[in-house]
């Protein structure tokens, strides 16, 4: 049963994105991305209404939901695609914020995390590179920094850095050698805008749009940064890269798992109003399995995302139970607006309505957070080790 608390909220965010969000995806037709300037009229908006930053702390001017909570929320917000944009809960500033929450240090929290909650800036999220560099595999990391005496030195080209364009400061993952008592590893390092070392080389014209200041290509060279620059500690990247991982993926499956509601919503009241073979579609029978499929998808999406959330929210890591998570709702979401994409005929496919531009927007989330294999690759591995331990004599 939901906190009545959280229901209200629930409730608030939800007339807040029917009546002040969705009315400005018209904003998006043919494909635009959505803009600073839209960006901040959403976020003022929700500011006035209360509803700015759910997923962070409340000392930084956020709501300090839990990840339970969180779902309740973000599934609301995701009705639209805007609607994450607007409450300020979107990727990568999302992911950001609980990062910077439980890694930076409080002079940086005070200089990033505070204006970020409070939706003043952007930031984004430097850690994927061109092959053959870090993808799914992040030991693939070919970005390096090295101390030189007096500052870091960032060398390195990363790309579908999303909002690179336009942001405020970026987390940098970089390869580090030993560096005083720290081993060899990864570091993250944030890194000002205005750092004449970084440059936004391009925007990557990619299947989704749905982002301000675009995926890029971001180019470091000899990008120098200050030891107040690394965020938490040396040669610990990849761990707190787990940090971020588990959560920022789930809240990638709330964001979407809206989306893929207000898809079977549409189909259902298309269903109800269009008659086709001397009966109404709803009264047809493969249109019902598909109805029915969509059903089911977002019960069982619903159920992996609030297991993941519980077991967060008592303090556990969570990767396996987030991973199953991740590769089915992705993979749901998909079948769900595409369906509703169907039982729309020629409408679903033409931008009189949203659902083309739902079905481009969330067809890349297979890939990005772990791509479905990387994530079945885990499950199965964490099967068999289970099962090994399981019938190793005691």
């Amino acid at each position: 049963m939901t906190d009545p608390r959280i229901a209200e909220l629930r409730d608030r965010v939800r007339s807040f994105v029917r009546e002040e969000v969705i009315p400005a995806e018209r904003e998006l037709a043919g494909g635009a991305e959505p803009t600073d300037e839209l960006r901040r009229r959403l976020q003022q908006a929700a500011a006035s209404a209360g509803l700015l930053s759910p997923t962070a702390p409340k000392r930084w001017g956020g709501l300090g939901l839990s990840v339970s909570e969180q779902a309740v929320v973000l599934m609301e917000a995701g009705y639209s695609l805007l609607g994450p944009l607007a409450l300020n809960c979107a990727a990568p500033d999302e992911g950001n914020m609980h990062l910077m929450h439980k890694v930076a240090s409080p002079e940086q929290q005070e200089r990033y995390l505070a204006p970020l909650a409070r939706a003043e800036v952007r930031s984004c999220f430097a850690m994927t590179e061109p092959s053959p560099g870090a993808g799914s595999d992040p030991s693939m990391l070919r970005t390096s920094a090295h101390w030189d005496g007096e500052a870091w030195v960032i060398n390195g080209r990363k790309w579908f850095i999303t909002g690179a364009d336009g942001a405020a400061w970026a987390i940098c993952m970089a390869r580090t050698p030993e560096h005083g008592d720290s081993p060899a590893g990864a570091t993250m390092f944030l890194v000002d805008a205005d750092n004449p070392g970084m440059q936004v080389v391009r925007h990557i014209d990619s299947l989704d749009r749905g982002f301000v200041g675009g995926h890029c290509e971001v180019q470091f060279t000899d990008c120098r940064v200050g030891p107040e620059a690394v965020l938490g500690e040396v040669g610990k990247g990849f761990a707190y890269a787990q940090v971020r991982l588990a959560p920022a993926r789930l809240t990638h499956c709330m964001r979407w798992l809206g989306l893929a509601q207000r898809a079977q919503d549409m189909a259902l009241d298309r269903v109800t109003e269009r008659e086709a073979f001397g009966s109404r579609l709803a009264d047809l029978g493969m249109a019902q399995q598909m109805l029915a499929d969509n059903e089911i998808d977002l019960a069982a999406s619903r159920a992996l995302i609030a297991q993941a959330a519980w077991l967060l929210d008592r303090g556990e890591r969570a990767s396996a139970e987030s991973s199953i998570a991740k590769a089915f709702v992705a993979e749901a979401v998909g079948r769900i607006v595409d369906r509703a994409v169907q039982l729309h005929g020629a409408l679903g496919v033409s931008h009189d309505l949203p659902l083309a531009l739902f079905l481009r927007e969330v067809r890349p989330f297979r890939i990005y957070d772990g791509a479905s294999e990387v994530h079945r690759m885990s499950i199965a591995q964490r099967a068999v080790r289970r099962r090994t331990a399981a019938r190793s004599p005691q």
